[in-house]
């Protein structure tokens, strides 16, 4: 379909608002959009306290390598995973070993000296350094054919109130930490604008839809069915929403009899599945209307204490990650938490797996690429060797459907690879002293 209109022309003439424009000023049939090349995403997800290698890392290099029992819930995605062993986490200096686990991870540099105390080590304070997902952020809003209405979306779950280096790994520069949303609602008021208002909460569906009938007849068949499928996802997470504030409504009602509750305890522990399923919503969401390209998804923090009752574990997954390998209650119990984690990465790689990309062939996950980890290898040991590194999607075009070793390298070349795979090459990421040989070969 030709362009008749440019997009100011169409805004007058149209009276659509500006977030129903959002959407479609990306569509083809308006011809507007003026990449040349398919859009990628990345997405950074965290979860913490290590895995258990045994029941985590495949027994098989290569082509042929298995599914062990953490990783079960990826294997429909085989075709388009990759794990990454071998991969280390070298950086030094002050704070304990999750703190370094934390702010290093996406960084890949050292973190100032503090005043936060953690066990028996130095106490430190944030990283010295960007992260990579804020770097490619930015890299991406400095481009007007990828520029978007936010750059990056920071998720959270259950990540505590508290600001230190362990609920931190995300950083727009050295010192300057960015604090994940962990509430739904706060969430969606960010990024739709009409959370607060209850009236008006109820109406962004309505706005929307009326929004679209505008423009049905000036778009393809192929738009249309996009436009159907992202009011059909905003509504389901509409709906939830509405449910859960009505909740609160009652719960409000009944506060003037209910004892004040001491600090730092969690009404909503059992609510993580919950919420969590509702962030990815959001996420996918988002990506659909393009309003970011990177996102990250940090499910508690280090040294999370959450108690997977869901699960039927009462103990708290930090103190759980402590006991020692000879405990089999305890280890049973790391097993079912780490494979949670991983159902939650595949709940995500199906909903984008399920989604149209908007304006090009495939799905979404074909333009996106999940990246899994944790700040250490193993709990009990609080390695940071073999960190966990799972790829799922196919935006970085890397070699996917394999299980790779890279016995003890690095982890800022790993970073080095995905900022040349979004198109960023770099001659270090971090500490320029891990990047002397370079991105890692053998991802492509």
């Amino acid at each position: 379909m030709r362009n008749q209109f440019s997009r100011r022309e169409f805004l007058q003439k149209t009276g659509i608002s500006l977030a129903a424009a959002n959407l479609l000023m990306g569509l083809p049939s308006f011809g507007w959009s003026t990449e040349t090349s398919p859009k990628k995403r990345l997405v950074f997800i965290f979860s913490p306290n290590g895995v258990i290698p045994d029941h985590f890392w495949p027994k098989n290099i290569g082509a042929d390598f298995d599914f062990q029992r953490i990783l079960k819930p990826l294997e429909p995605f085989r075709d388009q995973t990759m794990t990454i062993k071998g991969i280390g986490n070298l950086i030094k200096g002050d704070g304990d070993g999750h703190m370094r686990g934390m702010g290093c991870l996406l960084t890949g540099i050292e973190l100032f000296p503090g005043d936060v105390q953690g066990g028996s080590d130095t106490p430190a304070g944030w990283a010295m350094g960007i992260s990579v997902d804020q770097y490619l952020k930015n890299q991406l809003q400095a481009n007007t054919d990828s520029q978007t209405r936010f750059g990056s979306l920071e998720f959270g779950v259950m990540v505590p109130d508290r600001a230190d280096t362990w609920t931190r790994w995300s950083y727009a520069g050295p010192n300057q930490p960015v604090a994940p949303i962990d509430d739904p609602y706060q969430m969606f008021d960010k990024m739709y604008g009409q959370a607060k208002n209850r009236e008006m909460l109820a109406s962004v569906l309505d706005d929307l839809t009326d929004d679209f009938k505008k423009v049905e007849k000036l778009i393809s068949v192929e738009d249309r069915q996009l436009l159907d499928s992202h009011v059909e996802m905003v509504r389901k997470v509409e709906l939830e929403l509405q449910t859960e504030l009505a909740a609160k409504d009652q719960r409000a009602e009944l506060d003037h009899a209910i004892p004040e509750l001491p600090p730092n305890v969690r009404e909503d522990n059992d609510n993580i599945p919950q919420i969590t399923k509702m962030q990815i919503e959001l996420m996918v969401n988002g990506f659909v209307a393009d309003m970011n390209r990177v996102a990250s998804l940090q499910i508690t923090n280090s040294v999370g204490q959450p108690k997977m009752k869901w699960l039927g574990i009462d103990e708290g997954h930090h103190g759980l990650s402590h006991e020692p390998d000879s405990n089999e209650d305890a280890y049973e119990k790391l097993i079912k938490i780490n494979t949670w984690y991983c159902e939650q990465v595949a709940y995500l790689a199906k909903r984008l797996a399920e989604t149209p990309e908007p304006g090009a062939n495939g799905s979404m996950l074909d333009h996106t690429t999940i990246v899994w980890t944790n700040e250490l290898g193993k709990g009990n040991s609080h390695t940071h060797n073999d960190i966990p590194f799972v790829l799922v999607g196919n935006a970085l075009g890397f070699k996917m459907g394999q299980a790779l070793d890279y016995k003890k390298v690095p982890h800022n070349r790993l970073l080095m690879n995905i900022c040349e795979a979004m198109g960023y090459p770099l001659k270090s990421f971090g500490n320029p002293d891990y990047c002397g040989d370079g991105a890692l070969t053998g991802l492509t």
